[in-house]
C-alpha cells in the first residue's frame, strides 16, 4: 500500500467517523475532507474545486429549484380533491398516497415529493379519522423507491450516472433505472399497502406548522374587480361556493360601510369585502374571485408588484409597539414600508376596518413587505414572525405551468437535444422568466448543504480512484467472494450499501461504494452496470433508521416515530428488495 493510499484511506476513514458521530455538520466535514485532502497532496490544488463546476451539481441545484416551483403551484389543492373522492378503506389510501408520492418522485426531487405530500396525508387522516403514524412513514419509504425510476429522481442517481462516464465514457440516460426502479417500486408499493400494520398503533406526532397556532379568525379586506367572477353572486352564494368556512362581515360601497350585510345582497364590481376566515381558506377565495387584498386604508391606492415584495405573519408579543395602537396611528407604510393585509384577533365579536383595529398581545397579522427587510422589521415591531406558514395569499396559482417546464426539460435530454444539466439550467431560467417563483424563493430552494457536500466529496473519492485505493477494497471483497455466484456478489454490494447508508448521507454513499463495485466489476470481468445498479438501489433504499434520508427524518416528528420504528416497517421491505432487485438487476443488465 502506497503513502498516497494510505493518506486517502486514512482521510476517507475519518470522515466517515464523523459523518457517523453527527457532531458536526456534514458540508462542514466535507469541506473539511477537501482541505486535508489538498494538503496531504492527494488531490491537486488545481482540482481541489472541480467538483462545484461538475454538472451533477449544477443539475441536482437545478432539480431543488423545480421541485420547489411544483410544490407551490396548487398541486397540493388538486392532490386533495382527488383524496376527498376516495372511499374509506385504509389500505386503498395507503396505496394512492403512496402510489401518487412514488409518480412524483420519480420527477421531483424526492425530499421535495414528499413535503408536497406531508400536508396532505395530514390533512386526510385527520379527515377520516387515522392516526398520522399510520401514513407517514409509509409516504417516506413511498418516496425513496419512487426516485429509482429516472435519472433525475434522486442525487444519487445522478452521481452514478457520472461515475459510469468515468468509467465507461457514456452516463446513464434517463430512464435507464426504469426497469429495476419500476420493479422495486410495485414490490414496494404492495408492501407498505398492506404492511403499514407493522408499525405500533401509539405513536402521537407533533403537529404540522399550520396547527401550531390557532387563528380561525382573520379579518382581511379585498377589493372586487370587473372581471371577478363573484360579481352579481349574492354574498350567501359567494359564502358557499367556497370549501371551507368564511364570512362576510362587512361590505364597503361607495364611501359607505354595511355591517353584517344581508346573505341576499348582490356583490358589485368595485366592493370592498371584509372576510373572516382561516388563511388557507382565504387564500381559496382570493384566488377563485381573482379579489385583491387591500389592506389598510393608508395603502388601499399602493399596487406592490416587485418580486423583492411578499408575504409575512407574525404574533403580537409582549412589548410590542404595536399594542394599543391602530395601524393608522402607526403609519405602517410611511415608518416600515409595510401593509396590513389581515388580522385575527381574540375577540372576534368585534368587526372594524382593519385601518381602526386597535393591536393586543397575541394577535395573528400578516404583513405584506421586502422579504429582505421583513425580519428586522419585525424584530423592531416586537412581533415573532411564523416563517414556517408560508401562506403566499395574493399569488396566482400555476398548477400546470412547472410541470410543463419540468418536461420540456426532460424532453431535451431525452431526446439529446441538449445536456441534462444544460435543460434543467434553462428551466430554471424560465421559472424566474415567468415568475412563477421570486428570485429570492429561488436561492431560498436550494439546499446549499447538499451542494456544498457534493461539491467538496467529489475531488475526495476520485482521489481513492486515482491513488488505487478503490481498486484494493474491490480485490478484498472480491477476494471474499470468489466462490459466490454473480447473483451473490451483486447482494453483498447491495446489502453493504444498504448498511453504509443510514450513516452517511446517500450521496456520499454512493461516492464511495460506486467507485468500489466498478472495480469489482472489472476484476470479475463482467459489465459495471449491474454493479452500479445495485449501488444505486442500496442507496436509495434506506429504512433502518430516520437519520440516514432526510426523507425518513421529516416524517419522525409529526409522526412521533421511535428510532427503533424504522426496523419494523423497514428491515422486511430491505430483504424484499435485495430478494427481487438482484434478480432484475442481472435480467436488465447482464
Amino acid at each position: 500500500m502506497t503513502t498516497d493510499q494510505m493518506l486517502t484511506f486514512g482521510i476517507i476513514s475519518i470522515t466517515v467517523a464523523l459523518f457517523i458521530w453527527n457532531r458536526w455538520r456534514f458540508d462542514i466535514v466535507a469541506l473539511a475532507a477537501l482541505f486535508a485532502s489538498v494538503v496531504a497532496g492527494i488531490v491537486p490544488v488545481e482540482n481541489a474545486f472541480t467538483g462545484f463546476a461538475d454538472p451533477v451539481v449544477v443539475t441536482v441545484a437545478c432539480i431543488l429549484v423545480i421541485s420547489a416551483a411544483i410544490s407551490r403551484s396548487g398541486f397540493i389543492d388538486f392532490a386533495l380533491k382527488i383524496m376527498n373522492n376516495l372511499v374509506e378503506h385504509r389500505n386503498l389510501q395507503i396505496f394512492v398516497l403512496c402510489g401518487m408520492v412514488m409518480i412524483l418522485s420519480g420527477f421531483m426531487n424526492n425530499i421535495g415529493a414528499l413535503a408536497v405530500f406531508l400536508p396532505i396525508a395530514m390533512s386526510f387522516a385527520k379527515k377520516v379519522g387515522r392516526k398520522p403514524s399510520e401514513m407517514l412513514m409509509p409516504l417516506a419509504f413511498a418516496s425513496l423507491l419512487g426516485g429509482l425510476v429516472t435519472l433525475i429522481g434522486t442525487p444519487p442517481n445522478l452521481l452514478i450516472s457520472n461515475i459510469r462516464k468515468e468509467f465507461t465514457g457514456e452516463p446513464f440516460q434517463m430512464f435507464d433505472f426504469a426497469p429495476v426502479g419500476i420493479a422495486v417500486c410495485v414490490l414496494g408499493l404492495l408492501y407498505l399497502t398492506f404492511c403499514w400494520r407493522f408499525l405500533p398503533k401509539d405513536r402521537r406526532g407533533q403537529p404540522l406548522p399550520e396547527e401550531r397556532f390557532s387563528i380561525e379568525d382573520y379579518v382581511s379586506e379585498a377589493s372586487v374587480a370587473e372581471d371577478s367572477s363573484y360579481v352579481g353572486k349574492t354574498i350567501r352564494e359567494m359564502e358557499q361556493s367556497i370549501d371551507g368556512d368564511i364570512y362576510v362581515v362587512g361590505i364597503l360601497r361607495s364611501g359607505y360601510r354595511s355591517l353584517a350585510p344581508s346573505g341576499r345582497l348582490k356583490i358589485r364590481a368595485g366592493d370592498v369585502l371584509i372576510l373572516k376566515t382561516d388563511p388557507v381558506t382565504l387564500k381559496a377565495v382570493v384566488d377563485a374571485g381573482k379579489l385583491t387584498l387591500t389592506g389598510s386604508k393608508e395603502t388601499e391606492e399602493l399596487s406592490i408588484t416587485s418580486d423583492d415584495v411578499g408575504i409575512a405573519e407574525a404574533v403580537v408579543m409582549a412589548g410590542s409597539e404595536l399594542i394599543g395602537s391602530t395601524p393608522k396611528e402607526m403609519q405602517l407604510r410611511r415608518r416600515f414600508s409595510i401593509n396590513l393585509l389581515a388580522v385575527r384577533q381574540s375577540n372576534t365579536r368585534r368587526q372594524t376596518r382593519l385601518h381602526n383595529v386597535r393591536f393586543e398581545e397575541g394577535d395573528v397579522i400578516v404583513l405584506q413587505g421586502s422579504l429582505d427587510s421583513m425580519p428586522e422589521t419585525l424584530s423592531e415591531l416586537g412581533c415573532l414572525p411564523l416563517a414556517e406558514r408560508n401562506l403566499q395569499l395574493g399569488r396566482p396559482k400555476v398548477l400546470i405551468l412547472p410541470a410543463l417546464i419540468m418536461a420540456a426539460a426532460v424532453a431535451l435530454a431525452v431526446l439529446g437535444i441538449m445536456p441534462l444539466a444544460i435543460s434543467f439550467l434553462g428551466a430554471v431560467v424560465l421559472i424566474a422568466l415567468l415568475r412563477i417563483m421570486r428570485p429570492n424563493e429561488i436561492y431560498a430552494s436550494v439546499d446549499m448543504s447538499i451542494i456544498i457536500l457534493l461539491g467538496a466529496l467529489i475531488p475526495v473519492t476520485q482521489a481513492m480512484q486515482t491513488t488505487g485505493g478503490a481498486e484494493l477494497i474491490a480485490d478484498a471483497i472480491s477476494g471474499m467472494t470468489t466462490n459466490l455466484p454473480l447473483f451473490g456478489v451483486l447482494a453483498v454490494v447491495m446489502i453493504a450499501t444498504m448498511l453504509v447508508t443510514p450513516f452517511l448521507n446517500n450521496a456520499a454513499t454512493v461516492l464511495l461504494m460506486a467507485p468500489i463495485a466498478a472495480n469489482m466489476a472489472q476484476n470479475m470481468q463482467v459489465d459495471i452496470d449491474a454493479f452500479l445498479m445495485a449501488v444505486a438501489v442500496g442507496a436509495s433504499c434506506d429504512f433502518l433508521t430516520p437519520v440516514g434520508h432526510q426523507s425518513n427524518t421529516l416524517v419522525m416528528g409529526p409522526g412521533g416515530y421511535k428510532f427503533t420504528d424504522y426496523w419494523r416497517l423497514g428491515l422486511p421491505l430491505s430483504i424484499l428488495i435485495v430478494v427481487v432487485g438482484v434478480p432484475v438487476i442481472i435480467w436488465a443488465w447482464t
